[in-house]
């Protein structure tokens, strides 16, 4: 199986396909992102290069980790790159419902000592 960074080199690619897989459309996620639709699909086809603040309120609306994008955005170094293999695979279920994916998000943070994580 192909490295998920391989899949989705940028992190425009990995955020739509965090909304694919969450069924939502482009204007649900930038309303809930609070950030323009346009805006939304730029980042999206790799045309704007999202700030750290604009990449926490997507991470929160996709309900996923920030981290995961901080790393994809090139703005935090992936330190232990098995540590986020495991959330970015919860994320990517697509049986996992939002609520599911944020309980396993947090009983695995509480076994590996996660801390404070978005």
């Amino acid at each position: 199986m192909a490295d998920e960074r391989e899949l989705f080199p940028d992190v425009g690619q990995f955020i739509r396909a965090q909304r694919e897989i969450a069924r939502m459309s482009v204007r649900r996620l930038a309303d809930l992102a609070g950030v323009s639709n346009p805006y939304l699909s730029q980042i999206e086809r790799g045309l704007r290069r999202p700030s750290a603040e604009i990449l926490q309120q997507l991470a929160k609306a996709l309900q996923i980790s920030a981290e995961t994008l901080y790393v994809r955005a090139g703005l935090l170094a992936d330190e232990s790159p098995s540590l986020s293999r495991v959330r970015d695979a919860i994320a990517a279920d697509p049986v996992l419902t939002s609520e599911q994916k944020q309980a396993l998000l947090n009983v695995y943070d509480s076994f590996v000592g996660g801390g404070a994580r978005s």
